[in-house]
């Protein structure tokens, strides 16, 4: 089949959980069009090579601010450009079916990419969008539009078990989806567990988009000298040549590739992160603990990590409080994130879904 798989761009949690589906498209015998922009194209490009085609189209605006405050302002401003981008993805595609004659069209978070004519699939665990405070009405009329928007789709498909699952309200006890508009195919993780002994004491990976990586960057780094034990750090930077400082104590690394990243994570004892669902994904498949630091302004991170805080299965801690060694400490008391489906698993669900 002729596959196009679209990625939102956000960040690179996305690209980072769609490698293990698009390498088993292409696997598969598939001939994958991979449809993303910035880091993430550059992440998917580089660990994916020859085996795919790629075209850039600019994903929605990403209004990030040193606040949660300024984040809101300056996303319900530029909403008139997200719905325009949704439309201009959609015109674009279309245009490129033209030419392509596509087979399936995969959308991870990017609204705008499907066709009523051609079998499209919408992959995303956010069904249920998170609004500061809570206000029952608000979140269900936004569920119930965004219903519509997938109304085009085949299935929705969502990376999470249906019972027990990782992502809590996101995905769960939904209000407007019907049931069988929904394939949940469990956990996706780009990492898997290695036989290495955990001879690292902490792995923090920091992430995140502009300027709110920065910020976690130079937090970080301050508090470094405090964290005891040995410490790997990644800065998030595959927009820079790879460098490594190593102390024989603390290294820091500018940019680790997926191969580099499984490893760490497999050797830590404890991993600092953002509470990204992919990172929770990532720790799920390895039965990790993690010491959790939501990005600002991003509601979803904020609630993936109070729900976890509250269930006392992973330590959450807002950035401007982190105390980096007192928080470590803290999160090793948590129970971690239990068993789940291995993603070998979700990967057969959502094979035999686009083939069958």
């Amino acid at each position: 089949m002729k596959v196009l798989f679209a990625v939102a761009s956000w960040g690179l949690g996305h690209s980072t959980r769609d490698l293990v589906l698009i390498r088993a498209l292409a696997g598969a015998g598939h001939e994958v069009t991979v449809l993303s922009s910035d880091r993430a194209l550059d992440l998917l490009r580089g660990e994916l090579n020859g085996s795919c085609n790629y075209l850039e189209l600019r994903d929605i605006p990403k209004p990030m601010g040193r606040s949660a405050f300024t984040f809101y302002l300056k996303m319900s401003a530029a909403m008139p450009l997200v719905f325009w981008t949704f439309r201009h993805e959609h015109q674009v595609v279309r245009r490129l079916n033209r030419v392509h004659r596509f087979d399936r069209i995969i959308s991870d978070s990017r609204y705008g990419v499907y066709l009523r004519d051609v079998p499209s699939y919408h992959l995303l665990h956010t069904l249920h969008q998170i609004i500061p405070g809570r206000p029952r009405a608000l979140e269900k009329a936004v569920e119930r539009v965004q219903q519509r928007i997938f109304s085009g789709a085949r299935k929705v498909i969502v990376p999470d078990q249906e019972e027990n699952g990782l992502a809590g309200d996101l995905c769960h006890r939904l209000s407007c989806f019907r049931r069988d508009q929904l394939e949940y195919i469990g956990i996706l993780s780009s990492v898997r567990r290695m036989p290495l002994e955990p001879d690292v004491d902490y792995f923090v990976t920091v992430s995140g988009v502009e300027p709110q990586r920065s910020i976690f960057e130079r937090k970080v780094l301050a508090q470094l000298p405090e964290l005891p034990g040995r410490v790997v750090v990644t800065l998030g930077r595959p927009d820079l040549p790879h460098s490594v400082s190593d102390d024989g104590r603390v290294a820091v690394h500018s940019y680790m590739n997926r191969q580099m990243q499984e490893e760490m994570m497999n050797r830590a004892r404890l991993v600092v992160s953002r509470s990204g669902y992919t990172t929770l994904m990532e720790l799920a498949e390895l039965g990790k603990r993690a010491l959790l630091i939501p990005t600002v302004g991003q509601s979803e991170q904020e609630y993936l990590g109070a729900y976890h805080e509250r269930k006392g299965t992973m330590h959450c801690v807002k950035l401007h409080r982190l105390s980096l060694a007192q928080d470590a400490l803290a999160a090793e008391g948590y129970s971690g994130l239990g068993q789940f489906h291995s993603t070998e698993e979700s990967v057969q669900r959502f094979l035999r879904l686009l083939e069958g």
